[in-house]
């Protein structure tokens, strides 16, 4: 009996040996404002290298801004990352994120690193890629349609209900549509355009993910969003195209933050330079994800789309990432453009 007893408490010490490791690792609560396929495939990577368990939901970017503005007496998010920069520089504009600056910023593309000192080390940038459109070219030829070119080619009438894009209010891609073509335009003549715009628009949906699947499936013709989302659509066999506007873009650099009063910043901090890495980066390309990376020290995907011929505008990021002008342009595009007739 006593060597039984000896026995069971040796394997007893062994299993606890094992599992307390895990136990100790502990969890990080997480919003994910990229791709869903990204977003899980991280979660279960990083648990998979560190034991540490990710809690983690998936919101676009102007939901998670609300959710953290929501939870900000009582935070239960560590750490957001993915998604349009904006809502990420309202949020440090609005004192949600803690500053945090790592230790790799040499390791980082220069437009990554100015997004740390534009927001005292609150944001960094995650990604970057530009505005533009996709096509599907079955559904443009079986309609006798053209391959629209520039932003004004988007007015003609002949592509009522063919456009889809997504709402500003809730969308980052959509606030990015929205700020660009002001810069681009100046705002009432940007305005003037997106209420004529909008007669030709079938829908606006609540994440600027959903066009190119949309149009990869025929589900519609053009679909106004970032231009990377197309590209694995497109490698797969899909009748899709990209256009980058002839008159100029706008574009984002992707946000990454730790929440201001987070309960497992420790966690948080090794998710986000986990993210931040090579491993975490190289990631994103797996499942489709073909934004350029924030990280230069590996070679990325050849599928990702190069910047280097795309005419971007110069986007103001610390004008057009301020709270109450975010609040008022999309006030006013509420007022003027949802809810003007089609």
């Amino acid at each position: 009996m006593t060597v039984l007893r000896l026995l069971a408490a040796t394997l007893a010490l062994a299993a606890a040996a094992w599992t307390a490791p895990a136990r100790a690792q502990g969890t990080v609560t997480a919003i994910c404002s990229s791709d869903q396929p990204w977003c899980e495939a991280a979660a279960r990577e990083f648990t998979k290298a560190t034991g540490i368990r990710v809690l983690q939901t998936r919101r676009a970017t102007g939901e998670a801004l609300a959710q953290l503005q929501a939870e900000a007496a009582n935070p239960k998010t560590d750490l957001w990352w993915g998604g349009t920069g904006d809502p990420y520089l309202q949020a440090a504009e609005l004192g949600l994120l803690d500053p945090y600056r790592p230790a790799y910023l040499d390791d980082l593309h220069g437009w990554s690193v100015r997004q740390y000192a534009m927001t005292q080390n609150r944001v960094g940038g995650f990604y970057s890629s530009s505005i533009g459109w996709g096509v599907n070219t079955e559904l443009l030829a079986r309609k006798k349609l053209p391959v629209p070119r520039c932003w004004k080619d988007l007015l003609d009438p002949r592509y009522k209900g063919e456009i889809e894009t997504s709402h500003p209010a809730s969308s980052g891609t959509g606030y990015t549509i929205l700020a660009g073509l002001v810069q681009l335009m100046g705002e009432d003549a940007a305005f003037a355009y997106l209420r004529q715009l909008h007669r030709n628009v079938t829908q606006y949906t609540r994440s600027g993910g959903a066009q190119a699947p949309n149009v990869a499936k025929g589900e519609v013709s053009i679909g106004i969003t970032f231009n990377f989302g197309f590209e694995g659509w497109r490698s797969r066999g899909y009748p899709v195209r990209t256009v980058d506007p002839c008159e100029g873009t706008s574009y984002e650099i992707g946000g990454i933050a730790l929440v201001r009063g987070s309960r497992n910043r420790a966690n948080a901090v090794r998710y986000y330079d986990w993210l931040m890495s090579p491993a975490g980066q190289q990631l994103a390309a797996t499942v489709e994800s073909l934004q350029t990376p924030a990280n230069r020290t590996f070679k990325p995907d050849p599928r990702v789309p190069s910047l280097d011929g795309v005419r971007l505008i110069r986007y103001d990021f610390e004008a057009y990432g301020k709270a109450a002008e975010r609040r008022r342009l999309i006030e006013r595009w509420v007022r003027e453009v949802e809810q003007a007739p089609r």
